[in-house]
């Protein structure tokens, strides 16, 4: 085993602990994304000559889908990218559409559905795509995986359908999806949003991405040392769906043993809000967009007033948030970005957290499940005939 650390740690330490490839995979996320912008790069000519022609119908409706951690990515995107396209664009996960197709698939209206999957084998991504295929009769996919032997992949293949093959590395090993996520969400966002665009901006992403590994691991494993219960996360619009995948990491890497929610800054103070004790952290995603923003400084001053949680921690790009030094996790570069933008670096932190909180509880990150009832391809589903 190499001298090489991840997180702080050796290698030979990980692999003792059990947590090597989650740490590693944590690690490698801004050399994924400029691996991922690499090949997009590659294959401008035949994406754009995919995507262009069917972006310019005015009636295209576009379903991100993909189960769990998948679906987060779609839910993360959505709002942006109907914004952008000027299209109808919804996250509707996998397992909404394998269930009650009749309620989400529309007959008559020409539909590309965008499907994420890191190994591309969980039954209800196959079943979707079967079951649009048989009621949508005008269908196109777009398939966006880590793993170019998933049965997802040969769904993107023919003349209505293209399959974006991220690099290998991609394909985490660990039993939660980590670069996975933030390498398949930067791709959907990159294609959608101009890949010639996005190679400007790639760098100062990855860059700040890895500003959060260096400076702030520490400050996240002394956060889990701490001992808290309960862990909410916060975010506004696209941050809302980030909070939704940070809560996730946390409860998969320690299998449960942690109460964790999440919710909008607004949508918090209707009942959620008594979810907070004197064991809870607070983490808010905060906006760039100053208007959005200013809801998300609101609910962190009320949250200081009321002074029940244990620790409310902000994760900004910009400054005058107001909180200790300590408890702000600072993303560099990207003061004026967009806040698509923003995604893979915010995400990196709750991901730093949630392995160190498997650590602290004796778990090995890479299986934090000891039981096995619960794996990191899907098992057990099956998928009923559609009469």
């Amino acid at each position: 085993m190499s001298d090489i650390t991840h997180l702080g740690l050796g290698e030979a330490e990980l692999e003792r602990l059990g947590g090597l490839w989650t740490a590693r995979e944590i690690a490698h996320q801004p050399a994924m994304l400029r691996e991922t912008q690499k090949l997009l790069m590659a294959r401008r000519d035949e994406i754009e000559a995919f995507l262009n022609p069917l972006v310019a119908r005015p009636n295209l409706r576009v379903i991100l889908t993909g189960a769990g951690t998948s679906a987060f990515a779609g839910d993360c995107l959505a709002p942006v990218l109907s914004k952008r396209l000027g299209r109808r664009v919804e996250s509707i996960p996998t397992t909404d559409l394998v269930s009650a197709p009749h309620l989400y698939f529309e007959a008559e209206t020409p539909t590309l559905l965008v499907s994420f999957g890191r190994s591309g084998n969980s039954p209800e991504s196959v079943a979707a795509i079967e079951l649009a295929d048989r009621l949508v009769s005008d269908l196109h996919n777009l398939v966006i995986t880590c793993n170019a032997e998933g049965a997802l992949a040969g769904f993107g293949k023919g003349a209505r359908g293209l399959t974006v093959q991220l690099p290998e590395p991609t394909h985490d090993r660990s039993f939660a999806m980590t670069s996975s996520f933030t390498s398949m969400t930067y791709a959907a966002l990159t294609v959608f949003s101009g890949i010639e665009h996005m190679n400007t901006r790639v760098e100062a992403i990855a860059s700040a991405t890895q500003g959060v590994i260096a400076n702030y691991t520490s400050v996240m494993q002394a956060t889990a040392a701490e001992g808290y219960e309960r862990v909410v996360y916060l975010g506004s619009h696209i941050f809302q769906g980030l909070a939704r995948e940070s809560g996730l990491k946390l409860l998969e890497l320690t299998n449960g043993a942690l109460v964790t929610m999440f919710d909008s800054p607004l949508g918090f103070r209707h009942g959620p809000k008594t979810i907070v004790n004197p064991r809870t952290l607070i983490v808010v995603f905060f906006s760039n967009n100053a208007y959005t923003r200013s809801y998300d400084v609101d609910l962190l001053d009320e949250l200081r007033r009321d002074n029940d949680a244990a620790r409310v921690i902000a994760i900004t790009a910009q400054d005058g948030v107001g909180l200790a030094k300590a408890d702000e996790i600072s993303i560099a570069g990207l003061e004026t970005a967009d806040d698509a933008e923003l995604l893979v670096p915010y995400i990196v932190a709750p991901q730093i957290l949630a392995f160190f909180q498997s650590l602290r509880l004796g778990l090995r990150p890479d299986k934090p499940n000891t039981s096995g009832t619960v794996n990191r391809v899907v098992q057990g589903v099956r998928i009923h005939e559609l009469s």
